[in-house]
């Protein structure tokens, strides 16, 4: 399988006044044409991951890497201008909350067309109809009513199916999901993960799936990091995610529910200083 994105020793850390915060301390992987779920509790440095390979992170960020090649782009040493072209069109990114991703004051299917029309030579009747046709395949009901609606006259979970259908509709060669299905019921979640999965199967699409649910990411994802305090501690199989080694790994098993089984109090993680060194 030929690597799309490769990472090594990725670190992002943010300075402040007292002392330099590390929120992502030596993060390695791959990722080919295939579904990589990154768990972790919050604050392990998942979300921060991800933005480091969009140069989405604050200005006064400092960010390094021995190598964030994307299909033989240095990204590191990428111009503001490069970067601009990559973002939305081969590399996207659906962040955790609509409320602040959203533009305020544009209507969906303006922001919508406005991503298409970016990084794809078309008319403006055309953007409108592949805006609605993709409104449509994230389940929205009456798509041509939600494109003109603004996002504080829609649901949270509408919110989200706009802004994963924004980061769909130029057809990028890599996404990057951050909760993509935190907002959204069961039924509509499965119908955004079909989506996801053809993008991967039938377009050859690579999917970074930041999540807390476990026991999603195992049935949905082809491969999984998980991340503690900034580093990763073990990757496996998906499918072999019940029979992961480390005791983060386990701890964070352990205090799933379990349907049949009685488990009050659920048991607590019991975190270790040595997780962190």
């Amino acid at each position: 399988m030929t690597d799309l994105l490769t990472v090594q020793n990725l670190k992002v850390s943010y300075p402040t006044r007292t002392a330099v915060i590390e929120a992502v301390r030596g993060v390695s992987f791959t990722l080919g044409k295939e579904r990589l779920g990154i768990v972790g509790e919050s604050g392990s440095g998942k979300s921060q991951t991800g933005r480091a390979i969009m140069g989405l992170t604050p200005k006064h960020a400092i960010v390094s890497a021995d190598k964030l090649d994307f299909n033989g782009i240095d990204l590191l040493s990428a111009s503001a201008k490069q970067r601009r072209k990559l973002r939305g069109k081969r590399i996207a990114m659906v962040l955790q909350d609509p409320k602040y991703s959203l533009d305020p004051v544009m209507s969906i299917g303006r922001q919508i067309c406005e991503t298409l029309r970016t990084h794809e030579n078309v008319g403006k009747a055309e953007a409108r109809d592949r805006a609605l046709a993709m409104l449509e395949a994230v389940q929205i009901r009456d798509p041509g009513r939600v494109f003109d609606l603004y996002p504080h006259e829609v649901s949270g979970g509408m919110g989200q199916r706009a802004m994963i259908a924004m980061m769909l509709i130029a057809d990028p060669e890599l996404l990057i999901a951050d909760e993509p299905t935190s907002a959204l019921d069961v039924t509509v979640q499965l119908d955004v993960l079909r989506i996801m999965d053809r993008l991967v199967s039938e377009r050859g699409m690579g999917l970074i799936f930041v999540s807390h649910d476990l026991r999603l990411v195992s049935s949905f994802c082809d491969r999984v990091i998980v991340m503690y305090a900034g580093k990763v501690v073990e990757e496996l199989k998906a499918s072999e995610l019940k029979n992961a080694r480390h005791p983060y790994t386990q701890g964070l098993l352990n205090c799933m529910p379990q349907i049949g089984e009685s488990r009050h109090p659920l048991p607590v993680l019991d975190r270790k200083p040595e997780w962190a060194a």
